[in-house]
């Protein structure tokens, strides 16, 4: 039985155990979008998606992919890629610009998740260094990027969009690079795609995720903006190649 949330009790959230199977993850209904029951959400492993329309629902699906961000790899054209030299990234630059991107619809009958109390939510997290973004650039312009929530060392990737061939896997494997060097534990990729797992996510039951997320969603964090002024040519990005791809 789905849960319906108490839009006083911005804390509570049943325990992810009592998800449905199908669909896949379905916990709870109802509730708000202020960034008080969003960080609480995260931190149980919980998120919301919903349709223009439907009511608030949160999810936590079993498996869960995860990226860990020291074993993302790229394959010999996306390596060419990075090499080209014609894309820079940024942090923090411009999560508006990238979270306006990610709503756009995919093709010309699509729609979008990413309704307007999703984006004011977001930005309200962005705006409490929570919320961050990766942006992809070409000649000045947004060609790409990705969007996501930082909870302690473990990041909660959200949404990506490409305007140009890669460009939202250039901004993951930009996202990586840093979350390697700040020593991030995990990256919850939520459901799991073949893009996703070409780029080297993989699956994992919820219980070893929720293990995850409490030992590392627990450390300090980098809970502040990430732009620190420099962009990053993407051809500067170091990312490990696929096994038994020498090129």
């Amino acid at each position: 039985m789905i849960a319906l949330l108490d839009p006083r009790d911005r804390t509570a959230f049943p325990d992810p155990a009592q998800a449905l199977r199908e669909p896949n993850g379905l916990l709870a209904v109802g509730g708000d979008l202020s960034p008080e029951r969003l960080i609480q959400a995260y931190r149980r492993g919980i998120f919301p998606w919903f349709s223009p329309g439907d009511p608030i629902l949160w999810w936590s699906p079993d498996p869960r992919a995860i990226l860990i961000p020291e074993r993302f790899h790229g394959s010999r054209s996306l390596r060419k890629r990075l090499r080209r030299g014609d894309l820079v990234t940024t942090l923090d630059r411009d999560f508006a610009g990238v979270i306006r991107g990610c709503s756009e619809p995919r093709d010309a009958d699509g729609g979008t998740w990413l309704v307007p109390e999703m984006i004011a939510a977001y930005r309200q997290l962005h705006e409490l260094g929570l919320a961050h973004s990766v942006e992809v650039w070409r000649a000045g312009e947004l060609v790409g990027g990705l969007y996501g929530v930082a909870i302690g060392r473990a990041f909660f990737g959200e949404s990506m969009f490409s305007r140009v061939s890669d460009a939202s896997k250039v901004a993951l494997a930009r996202l990586c690079e840093q979350l390697r060097d700040w020593e991030f534990g995990v990256i919850d990729c939520q459901m799991t795609t073949g893009h996703l797992l070409s780029l080297g996510a993989f699956e994992v039951p919820r219980a070893e995720f929720l293990t995850l997320l409490d030992r590392h969603g627990a450390r300090p964090g980098y809970d502040r903006s990430w732009d620190d002024g420099t962009e990053r040519p993407a051809c500067a990005i170091r990312i490990a190649p696929v096994g038994g791809d020498g090129g």
